[in-house]
């Protein structure tokens, strides 16, 4: 989305975590002229200064900009806007990416954009109906984290679960099998499963030989499931190992594997 925080494959719900494709009529008419009558659109919340296309993310603000014109400024403004946002405001986020669905709801892109805005203000329904489209619409596979989560959101974990068999895991990144993996472990722990939950984390990349992308959350996240059946000991240790790794401190890894090893 904005440099950095617009990750493919998303966040999980709190472990810690399509609708129709809209095509103007005006899609035939040449650029300049569409692009001024469909910047005069949905107007929306007021945009910041700082939201500027600079901000989005390589994919994102080459799909804006072919657009052309005004349009492609307002629609790449407001996504900037959604980005900049995401953190403190979500809900002020979700506006400014609706406003550029309204204007370029035909894009995979900016349907993706509004799925993970949706999904961090905690609209499911919303977040799966446009993931659901951006997947349709561009035939890959990496969405399905946040679409299996999307249905844990909603109250629906076998459903989360059959998301997240739809694909060949092998066929995924590998900061979106960790992710799956952890989605899969919470729908199985909502489902009261709690040793395959355990299971459902024990995927290659729990033990490679060197640290990729999100393994830390794989590992905090198999330390809480080894809590839930009363391993302790072995929680402990991929408690140390997060802690080992999180220099800044942002989790809590430190003092829970402290406290088990007393």
């Amino acid at each position: 989305m904005t440099g950095g925080e617009h990750h493919r494959g998303g966040r999980p719900r709190r472990d810690d975590g399509a609708a129709r494709q809209r095509r103007s009529r005006q899609a035939d008419a040449p650029q300049d002229n569409r692009g001024q009558r469909w910047a005069r659109g949905p107007v929306g919340p007021e945009l910041p200064p700082e939201a500027q296309l600079d901000l989005l993310d390589r994919p994102v603000r080459d799909a804006v900009s072919g657009l052309g014109g005004t349009l492609a400024v307002v629609v790449g403004r407001h996504l900037a806007a959604a980005g900049l946002l995401l953190d403190e405001d979500p809900v002020a986020a979700l506006e400014h990416a609706l406003v550029a669905k309204a204007k370029a709801g035909r894009l995979a892109e900016v349907r993706e954009v509004v799925g993970v805005v949706a999904y961090e203000a905690g609209d499911f329904a919303l977040a799966r109906s446009e993931l659901r489209a951006a997947r349709r619409m561009t035939g890959r596979g990496d969405l399905v984290a946040l679409l299996a989560d999307c249905e844990r959101g909603l109250g629906q974990p076998e459903r989360a679960l059959e998301v997240a068999a739809s694909v060949d895991v092998r066929q995924l990144d590998p900061d979106v099998q960790i992710e799956l993996a952890i989605v899969v472990s919470g729908a199985r722990s909502d489902m009261g499963q709690q040793e395959a939950a355990v299971q459902a984390l024990e995927i290659p990349l729990l033990r490679a030989g060197r640290t990729v992308a999100g393994q830390p959350r794989l590992w905090y996240a198999y330390a809480q499931a080894l809590l839930a059946v009363n391993r302790n000991a072995e929680a402990a240790e991929f408690f140390r190992r997060v802690a080992l790794v999180d220099v800044d401190g942002e989790t809590d890894a430190a003092d829970r594997a402290a406290e088990l090893l007393r």
